[in-house]
Parts: C-alpha cells; structure tokens; sequence
C-alpha cells in the first residue's frame, strides 16, 4: 500500500459541478490506493446553506452513483468530510470555517498540513487568499498549499495583480497553478521519451530537428460558452495556457536533476528565450480564423451561434510560430495551432526530425521522419523511420514503430485531478505552472491580442469540419513546412 500523505483538504466552491465530476472522485481514488488513510479530512465550503450529513450525501452520488464501489469503504472514506457555508467576500465567513477545520484537524490528528483548493470564479482567488491569512486559517505547523483553477488572470496586467494579491498570504512555491493538461498521462511521457533515451536526448536540438508541432484540435463548437468565449477566443482559451505548457516541456534545457525547481528552471530558461512580437510579426508568424457553416446543418457559422455578436471578430482558430532565442533552437520554429470545430479531436506533439543528408544513389532517399505524442482522445506515441524498400534499389520508404497503453494500463492511469491533487500533497510542483512561465505567455499573448484587438490582423474564414484556414497550411509553407496531422 502506498504510504499515507497526512493532509486536510479545503475545497471553495464545494458544491460546484467541477467538484461534483473531478475533485471527489480523484480523492476518493487516492484512498482506495492508500495515500489518504486515517489522518486526513476534507471541508468543503459554499455559499449553500446545507449540513454535513447532506454535503456527506452528495458526495457520496459523486463517488458511487451507480451504487458499484464498496460501500464499507464509501461510508469509512466520508466519514471525513465536513461543511461550513460561508461567504467568501467576508471577513466573518471565515470564523465558522475555521472552527470546522479546527475541529476536522482534531479529530483526524493531522498535523497541521492544509491544502486549500479553489474552484470558484476567479474573482474570488485574491480575497478568498488573503482572508486565510489575515483570519488565521493557516496552519502553525507542517504546510500551506494553495491550488488555483486557471485562468491566472486575463492579461499580462491582472496576471500581476492576482499575483501580487496572491504574495501577500503565500510564498509563491505555497502556489500550485493548475493546468489540467499537464497532469495527462501523455503530456507525462514527455520527459521520458526526451531525456530517458540517449539517441533522442542527443538529438533534440537545432541540428537534427526541422520544427515541432502541438496540435489542440476540437470538434465542437462554441456551444452553451458563448458569454465568456466570445471575449477570450482560440488564443487565451488554449494557447496561453495549454499549448504553452506543452510547449514548456518541448523547448527547456536539460534540467540539471528532475527535482522540481530545477525543472522550472529549465522550462524558465526556455521561456525567457521567447521572442515577444511587435504588430509586424503577430501578422507574419500568426494566423487567426472564425469558423464558417459546415456541410452539415447543425454546423453553423461562429457569428450564427446563440448569444454571439453578429460583427464578432473573435477568433476560433489560432495557428503560429514560436521562435526561441536558444542556441539549442536556433532557427527551428515550434508550431502551435487550436481551433473549434475541426475535423478531428486531437491534442498531439509532432517533432519532425530532418532527412538524411547521405546519397543512397536511389529514387527515393530518406525522408523526414516524425515522433508523434497523442494526448487525446487516443493515447499513443509512434515514430516513423526511414527503410529500405523491398527491392533491387536502395529506395527507401517510411516504416511505423507504435505503441499504446493496453486497457488495464489505461483502467490504472491516474486522472489528470487525482494525480494533480497527489502532486500538491506531495508537495510536487514539476507539472504546475509557475509565475515567470505564466508571466512570459502573458507577455507573448498580450502582444497578439492588442493587434487583435485593434483590428490590424486579417480573420480568416474556415469551414466547420476543415483542419483551419488555408493561411494556417501556407504559414509553415513559408518555410518548406507542412502540418503532419491533417485531420
């Protein structure tokens, strides 16, 4: 059994829908496996006014809804749950909740480490931050950590502010910025592709590299978000965060251990290298587009879709070119792209290795080869290579190497929420994103957006149900480029 982390976890916005679907499942899934056994406690807090035994029961249809789990360990798991309904927005909100957590640190023998985990509006981050401390909810002893859902702010300027207000009440490694992509398994397998095999540590660099490629593909349009997608688009919606992320473990230095200040610093040396674009650059290295009507009759214009405005000129797609000034990455450009109502559902990474310099006197020489990570919805990684043909020549052709997870593998793997919470009791912040690297994205998206906003970029038209706009496919082009997933 695995060894027992002795925590207290506080969840603000306890009896929201993110909650309900991630948060209780992923602890109760640390229970089953022994990291939370006797000496832990979760409180939730709201604003609504239910008991203990009622937030006890709606947990209970979170974690076993089809009545399929143990209900021995089910009741002996809720046992440690708590409510307090507070207003956050108060001073005085605080008092009972404290008092609650008191009593579950208590009872539980904790030892004073608290985890506080903030799943409400963002809003709500700062002042829910500073009244742990100015009304002493902090523990005297052991740790405090705070886990904060994205987004961090909505621009380089507000990112500041949250983080400022943040500061007054936590050190920022007490901070863990959650990006739930960085807890998939296959954003995981990253380092272990790049670092753990020498052939491909030795070559991750500018001179056997052509370009790198992150993909965030969905099918779906902008469905019941309209509200709040209409103001944040492709760009922050995905690429600030998610793709940059992923971008972060493709791009940093070999850190000196996998300890995980040193893997931010690495991923900091990478992110500080980002070239920041001015208005000229956003429009060459940057392509924004809106999706138009599709084949099909559900598939609807952008500006056809409920509650969005007519004359939106809000971007549903986003394709472009990263470039770092490293000498390991000099001159290779890292594409990211995300769009709605793509063909396919895809998240992926594509490195696309360069050809063979050496004459094999054939009509075919090597080609580029690939190594793909699929991310979702298939789990999978694959690589290309360069063999010979069968016959007379030394003509060559592309052979696949693939693997998956098998179904028990993929039954065992830990959900983005339950390895993301483990991490924070472990006290693990390698797969969190810190301050420089969402200070850095900020800056670099900030730079897009003003353009944006100020009209001076061209929005392209796609058609639901197509991989983007054709300027997306003539961006990578430009540079004797094309995207390897084509839908």
């Amino acid at each position: 059994m695995a060894s027992e982390i002795q925590t207290l976890i506080t969840f603000f916005g306890a009896t929201g829908d993110l909650a309900k679907r991630m948060l209780y499942p992923a602890v109760f899934n640390l229970y089953k496996k022994g990291y939370l056994q006797k000496h832990f406690a979760v409180v939730g807090t709201a604003r609504q006014d239910i008991t203990t035994d009622e937030f006890r029961e709606m947990v209970r249809h979170s974690i076993d809804a089809d009545g399929k789990q143990d209900s021995a360990q089910v009741n002996d798991f809720l046992k440690h749950f708590s409510y307090c309904a507070s207003d956050v927005t108060e001073a005085s909100g605080y008092h009972d909740l404290r008092a609650t957590i008191d009593a579950a640190e208590k009872e539980f023998d904790i030892p004073g480490n608290r985890i506080f985990y903030m799943s409400v509006a963002p809003r709500f981050f700062g002042t829910i931050a500073q009244y742990l401390k100015s009304e002493d909810l902090l523990a005297k002893q052991g740790f405090n950590r705070l886990m904060i859902e994205k987004p961090f702010g909505t621009s380089y300027e507000t990112a500041e502010a949250l983080q400022n207000e943040l500061e007054a009440a936590f050190n920022d490694d007490q901070l863990y910025r959650i990006d739930h992509f960085l807890g998939k398994e296959m954003v995981l397998n990253i380092a272990p592709i790049r670092f753990g095999n020498p052939v491909l540590a030795a070559a991750w660099n500018k001179d056997f590299i052509k370009n790198v490629q992150v993909t965030l593909a969905e099918t779906l349009g902008v469905e019941e978000r309209a509200g709040y997608y209409d103001t944040a688009g492709a760009l922050l919606d995905m690429i600030q965060n998610h793709a940059m992320q992923i971008v972060g473990w493709l791009a940093m230095e070999t850190p000196k251990s996998f300890k995980d200040q040193d893997i931010r610093d690495a991923k900091n040396a990478a992110f500080s290298s980002l070239k920041i674009y001015d208005e000229a650059e956003v429009n060459r290295y940057f392509v924004r587009g809106q999706y138009g009507a599709g084949q099909s009759p559900d598939q609807k214009a952008y500006t056809q879709e409920p509650d969005v405005p007519a004359d939106s000129k809000n971007n549903t797609y986003i394709a472009g070119e990263l470039q770092f000034n490293m000498p390991r990455w000099e001159g290779v450009p890292f594409y990211v792209r995300s769009g709605k109502r793509m063909a396919k559902k895809t998240t992926r990474v594509d490195v696309v290795f360069k050809a063979g310099t050496l004459p094999l006197g054939a009509a075919q020489e090597p080609q580029e080869t690939v190594l793909t990570i699929v991310v979702s919805p298939d789990e999978k990684i694959q690589m290309t290579l360069n063999a010979k043909d069968v016959s007379d020549t030394y003509s060559t052709h592309l052979i696949d190497l693939d693997w998956e997870p098998t179904a028990a593998e993929k039954a065992a793997t830990p959900a983005p929420y339950e390895r993301m919470i483990h991490d924070a009791m472990d006290g693990n912040g390698s797969n969190f994103a810190d301050w420089h690297g969402v200070a850095t994205a900020w800056k670099f998206t900030d730079a897009i957006s003003k353009v944006y906003a100020e009209n001076k970029a061209p929005l392209e038209t796609y058609p639901s149900g197509s991989m983007g706009p054709k300027a997306a496919d003539e961006l990578l082009a430009r540079n004797g480029d094309h995207w390897v997933f084509q839908g």
